[in-house]
């Protein structure tokens, strides 16, 4: 029979360890060797058990104080030292945790499942922000048995099998497990006389509203979150939240691209030749600007500080004017001959077609 390692040396931990050291000690080596995790593993179901029964001698005050004496010696009663003897209380030492890592412990209330709704918003809405209300339907107490599933004037009866712990303990070798009781589903309750309209589940669709504040400067695709707005859990557990992902239409005259907004506008040639001020609209209304003399077609101005508000920041975007020449498709004899003569003036031959398309090609190589 091969000889006992010590104890402390099992679980790498000095001989004055504390009692928080200890276990979190042991949580570490269950957790690497436990047998969920390490299937047909004869080895690492060994080390599992040593660590188990390490942590079960001194984690007790009156085991460890004979064990730190004697040894294991200290150990063997009358009938010699029994391995089952003793037992983890794996709740204890994992909590949740271990219950959700390995599929024990008692079921918990599960939370209610959130919802998402499309929120449609204009142009200026999405810029400087908003109040709307958002009508929708989730899932909600049944408002004929309160949300108990019982029939009304009947009560939810306590669990006969987990007498309302909504958990039932089974020892498997060391341990003293806890598992979610079968005959409740982890509710403490049983319902013998469910409600008819909601069938037992205390739940019903109901329409709910909600104000939704937009912030300045959202674009498509953020989302907002309200908590608790989702739908209603069973068994008490907390509500979903509420997502709320915002659409922006499109606009008439603007586009967008993250803050800065930009715009076309027509002017006429004798505008872009002699310089003009335009009213040109703006988020916040028209504005005055100026079209300096000899603007080429496709130039931009900009307008410092008219773009949208920053998305929960500080300051604003800007608003870029992009301006394009104009051409009359129609003109009036007194407006051609006066073309025609500024044509003349600069050296333009506006009546090209009375020289030949090869004519055309060689002067431009000359």
């Amino acid at each position: 029979m091969s000889q006992k390692r010590d104890y402390y040396d099992v679980l790498g931990v000095s001989r004055d360890v504390d009692e928080g050291a200890l276990k979190k000690a042991y949580r570490k080596l269950a957790l690497k060797y436990h047998p969920d995790k390490n299937p047909d593993n004869p080895e690492a179901e060994a080390k599992f058990k040593e660590a188990s029964e390490a942590y079960a001698v001194l984690s007790d005050a009156e085991k460890r104080s004979a064990y730190d004496r004697f040894g294991h010696d200290g150990l063997r009663g009358q009938g010699g030292f029994d391995p089952g003897g003793f037992s983890v209380n794996i709740q204890d030492i994992f909590g949740d945790m271990f219950g959700d890592f390995f599929g024990g412990g008692r079921s918990r209330s599960s939370r209610g499942a959130d919802l998402q709704s499309v929120m449609e918003l204009t142009f200026e809405e999405a810029a400087f922000g908003c109040k709307k209300e958002l009508e929708y339907t989730k899932v909600g107490s049944c408002g004929t048995c309160s949300g108990s599933g019982a029939k009304p004037g009947t009560q939810p009866q306590t669990c006969s099998t987990c007498r309302g712990m909504g958990e039932v303990r089974v020892q498997q070798g060391f341990f003293a497990m806890a598992r979610t009781c079968p005959h409740c589903n982890g509710q403490g309750t049983q319902i013998t006389d469910p409600c008819g309209d909601c069938r037992g589940s205390g739940q019903e669709h109901i329409d709910n509203s909600v104000s939704i504040d937009i912030p300045k400067g959202v674009d498509t695709g953020v989302r907002l979150r309200y908590v608790g707005e989702g739908n209603m859990a069973k068994g008490g557990g907390p509500p979903g939240d509420l997502y709320v992902v915002l659409k922006v239409a499109e606009h008439d005259i603007f586009t967008r691209e993250a803050q800065h907004v930009f715009c076309e506008i027509p002017i006429s040639f004798p505008q872009a030749t002699l310089g003009t001020e335009l009213a040109v609209p703006t988020l916040d209304g028209k504005v005055n600007m100026k079209v300096p003399a000899g603007t080429q077609p496709g130039t931009s101005f900009r307008l410092k500080g008219k773009g949208i508000p920053v998305f929960r920041g500080h300051g604003r975007g800007d608003q870029y004017v992009q301006v394009n020449i104009e051409v009359p498709k129609k003109l009036n004899d007194e407006q051609q001959a006066a073309l025609e003569a500024y044509a003349e003036l600069t050296g333009d031959d506006v009546h090209p077609e009375n020289k030949s398309f090869f004519d055309k090609v060689k002067e431009l190589f000359d």
